[in-house]
């Protein structure tokens, strides 16, 4: 079925009127016409089957019962440094996939990339749409937050209370088998730049109460090790089986 993202605050009623890009992708891209029934998700963990309609008004959708939709088994957040081109868009497109429930991207001292407020606003909202659009095809029916782009030490001290805090250390740490704690709240997973952690931000990492763990013997780009990380936290806490 069809798949259509729609934030709970405007899913209050019987009927959901729908925005001009939301009625041009189901038309339009979709080839949809009314009668055609679609499941619509709310970004917050709830999901519904819906009937396109038109109205006097333009296009709606008549709206089922809410139903809430199985959330991934382990809460994992990631923390990821800037990084060049469209790597940043791939790391938050394929961390939703594998379930992610929150995204932080932060300026390292090594970043490539730097942004000012503005450009980090424009590029949380970007981001933002991306994960909404990889929650739509995976099936997901929560979105993960993305945060604006921060600094390490903001990134480090939002850390929920009872989750273990991993830093992925390209010089070197224990296996990962080693570090996640299914017992834990969650895990908040922090990977690093092209160039590498600063010692200074590794030394940071270790005061906040971090463990510094390995991918093993090979370099990996930074949005490859956000996935790698990502996807072997889930599965050793719980998720992914």
């Amino acid at each position: 079925m069809r798949r259509l993202f729609i934030p709970l605050a405007r899913l209050g009623g019987a009927r959901a009127a729908l925005t001009a890009s939301e009625a041009h992708y189901l038309t339009a891209v979709l080839r949809l016409g009314p009668g055609t029934t679609v499941e619509v998700f709310d970004g917050e963990g709830g999901a519904r089957e819906a009937r396109l309609a038109a109205t006097e008004s333009g296009l709606a959708l008549e709206l089922g019962p809410r139903r809430d939709a199985p959330a991934p088994a382990a809460k994992v957040h990631l923390a990821f440094a800037l990084a060049r081109g469209e790597r940043s868009d791939v790391a938050v497109q394929k961390a939703t996939e594998v379930g992610v429930a929150r995204l932080t991207p932060f300026q390292a001292v090594r970043s490539v990339v730097k942004l000012d407020a503005q450009r980090g606003a424009e590029r949380a909202r970007r981001w933002q749409r991306i994960a909404a659009e990889a929650a739509r095809q995976c099936g997901r029916a929560d979105v993960p937050v993305v945060d604006p782009p921060t600094t390490l030490a903001a990134a480090l001290a939002a850390a929920p209370p009872g989750f273990r805090t991993v830093l992925f250390y390209e010089a070197g740490g224990e296996p990962v088998a080693e570090v996640v704690d299914p017992g834990a709240a969650g895990h908040l997973l922090v990977v690093g730049p092209e160039g590498g952690f600063a010692p200074e931000e590794v030394e940071a990492a270790l005061a906040a109460g971090a463990r510094l763990a390995t991918l093993g013997p090979r370099i990996l780009r930074n949005e490859t090790a956000a996935i790698v990380a990502a996807a072997l936290v889930q599965h050793l806490a719980g998720d992914l089986r």
